[in-house]
């Protein structure tokens, strides 16, 4: 049910919003970050085989791609509420599949449940555009950067309960790696719940309906031909409700600064999958401890959603682009110096992991707020979609080519390549400055 517009005191609602998926974050953070954790290495330990060790975070990445696309079709359809729900419920069946194929030493079934595990963070990734919905223009990337801020606790603490989870596995005469599936599990059924029970009124069904009442006031008063916002690209804002691809797409083709948000997402996600990917197998190369390994990883976390409110703010301050900037050199900074760390454990190799969650922070937030700011309210679910699964494919590519690239030629090699990545979105980043300042000019 959404309020009549007259009722809202749209701030306020604004405020609820945020603090309801705050909570859902922060649960299904916490069953995200402990698949990611040990799914690298349970991969291995089920197909025999290191050259296989990266499937299961590809189909992971894979999966939380195209399961994007029924995502913003039903959000589309029937708003946030019930797009977040579908995807929590698909990850919760992915992660008792997983549970299931270490049982049974399956790893096809392994591949299975990693894909459908890859909901968890469709609806992770659509939780941020739910925060900018009602937003104010000049707070979207605070509040937008503030739900993903809200990941950082379930996410470092998923990593963390490694040691926990191989004692309950062992408890429940589980594989060891199986036991942190079942924190995943009791994540995602409470983020389920949060989202059900309280994201009510549906931000994005309350902002079409706002957006309704402006329209007709203004045909009221004086236009009689309303459109969207200079600020929107020209996509006219009347009522659409298809959330489908093919929509995003034709917006896309309408709209350059559209496009460079997304190029901006998937370029950043594609160098951080592709080094975090393999992070774990180089640690195991130098005989690291599986909670040493789990605690890089969770430092790696940290650096991706602990500073994002000071990236949301820069982006409200300074614009999308020079933040977009500021990742792709960060990016580039991290991946040098994970190309220079030795195999295992090392000081440059944490610091270089830290880096890489906060260059992907960067482009992720500048890139979302972008995105959302030039597009209509009724075109969000459909472009935004598109940009995920674009985004999902970018992580997906990257995850199959680190496995090659690590098992032919290194760690090493695999990080450097990256870095070439992080020079092209430094370079994107500078064609939006320079066009933004020659239409100010």
């Amino acid at each position: 049910m959404v309020l009549a517009p007259a009722s809202l005191d749209r701030a306020a609602l604004q405020r609820r919003v945020v603090r309801t998926l705050v909570g859902s974050q922060i649960l299904s953070g916490v069953g995200m970050a402990c698949g990611i954790a040990v799914g690298a290495l349970l991969a291995e330990d089920l197909s025999g085989t290191e050259a296989l060790a990266g499937v299961g975070t590809t189909a992971q990445v894979l999966g939380t791609a195209l399961l994007t696309i029924p995502v913003a079709r039903a959000t589309a359809a029937r708003g946030r509420r019930v797009g977040l729900r579908w995807g929590l419920a698909v990850a919760f069946v992915g992660a008792a599949l997983v549970l299931v194929a270490a049982v049974l030493r399956s790893f096809p079934l392994f591949v299975v449940g990693m894909f459908l595990f890859g909901g968890g963070t469709t609806a992770n990734n659509q939780t941020r555009y739910a925060a900018a919905d009602l937003a104010a223009p000049v707070h979207r990337g605070r509040d937008l950067s503030i739900v993903v801020w809200a990941t950082t606790i379930g996410s470092v603490a998923g990593p963390n309960l490694v040691g926990p989870g191989k004692a309950l596995a062992h408890a429940l005469g589980l594989p060891e790696l199986a036991g942190t599936f079942l924190f995943s599990l009791v994540g995602f059924v409470l983020a389920w719940i949060v989202v059900d029970r309280l994201l009510r009124p549906d931000p994005l069904l309350t902002a079409r309906a706002l957006d309704a009442a402006a329209r007709e006031e203004t045909r009221r008063t004086a236009e009689p031909d309303l459109v969207a916002d200079p600020a929107c690209g020209g996509v006219v804002d009347v009522p659409n409700h298809d959330g489908s691809m093919r929509r995003g797409l034709a917006v896309v083709r309408s709209n350059p600064r559209a496009l460079q948000a997304m190029v901006v997402m998937a370029l950043g996600h594609l160098v951080m999958v592709s080094v975090m990917v393999m992070t774990p197998i180089h640690m195991k190369h130098g005989h690291a401890e599986l909670e040493v390994i789990g605690f890089v990883i969770s430092v790696h976390i940290l650096g991706m959603f602990a500073l994002s409110p000071l990236v949301g703010a820069a982006v409200d301050r300074w614009g999308a682009p020079p933040v977009a900037m500021t990742g792709g050199v960060v990016l580039t900074l991290a991946s040098l110096l994970a190309s220079r760390s030795q195999a295992g454990w090392s000081g440059l190799l944490l610091v270089a992991l830290f880096l890489l969650g906060v260059g992907w922070s960067c482009t992720l937030v500048s890139g979302s707020t972008l995105l959302t700011s030039v597009v209509a309210t009724d075109e969000r679910p459909a472009t935004q979609g598109l940009a995920d699964v674009l985004m999902g494919l970018a992580g997906a590519g990257g995850g199959v080519a680190a496995g090659v690239v690590v098992g032919s030629l290194g760690y090493s090699a695999l990080a450097s390549g990256s870095a070439v990545v992080g020079v092209v979105i430094l370079a994107v980043g500078a064609a939006r400055v320079r066009h933004t300042a020659a239409e100010l000019s």
